[in-house]
């Protein structure tokens, strides 16, 4: 007998949905016509320009490498006048492992368009995230960890980061783990405190730490 599996999108609209991934990038914002025509050929000049991101495609174009990775995936109710609703709901994470880093949720009937509105969301909040060696047992300069300790809050989950020195790995759960590979960091001491069972205000969390590495928030 075969498992039950997500209702699929009726083929004409999965077409629809190829077709768009497929077509050239024709941009919405004058920031997307700098991006395209390469006169910005950096999210770092848009960051320090003070520019806001507001199309996913200026991100896959100056970033290539991003990656993405589904935090989680669940369902969600809600009683209409009509009836029950019922949508997917997810969290979808990005970074190229190298300093820049982003958290997305989105909302849809079929799963791959609400993983689709998370990942373009999560491009959209995009963050530079400032690597150092803040370890006193390491201190040989390079970006491998965090520059000092740093929390974050997510909903009734907190994470706490703390610099550890080159080679000691990602001290963490495999969530936390996998995030802040994505954001580039190879050596932290984490805790996290709370319901960590719940993904979501994890990925949460460790997005609001790594925001508070540009100065703000220091735990000492």
């Amino acid at each position: 007998m075969e498992s039950p599996s997500a209702p699929r999108p009726p083929p004409q609209r999965e077409e629809r949905r190829r077709e768009r991934e497929q077509a050239p990038w024709v941009p919405k914002t004058r920031l997307g016509e700098l991006v395209a025509t390469g006169k910005i050929t950096s999210l770092e000049e848009i960051f320090e320009s003070g520019q806001r991101v507001k199309e996913a495609e200026i991100v896959k174009k100056l970033l290539p490498d991003i990656k993405s990775n589904v935090v989680s995936v669940g369902i969600v109710q809600k009683q209409t006048d009509a009836g029950e609703i019922t949508k997917f709901a997810a969290v979808v994470a990005v970074g190229n492992e190298a300093g820049w880093f982003g958290v997305g949720r989105g909302k849809a009937v079929q799963m791959r368009s609400a993983i689709d509105k998370a990942t373009t969301d999560a491009y959209l909040n995009i963050i530079p995230v400032k690597l150092g060696c803040g370890s006193w047992e390491c201190r040989d300069g390079r970006p491998h960890s965090v520059p000092f300790r740093i929390t974050g809050k997510g909903g009734s989950v907190r994470v706490e980061i703390i610099p550890a020195p080159r080679g000691l790995g990602l001290v963490a759960g495999e969530t936390v783990r996998n995030l802040l590979g994505l954001a580039g960091v190879k050596d932290a001491w984490t805790r996290t405190y709370g319901s960590t069972n719940t993904m979501s205000s994890i990925a949460n969390a460790v997005y609001d730490a790594l925001k508070k590495i540009h100065g703000i928030s220091v735990i000492k």
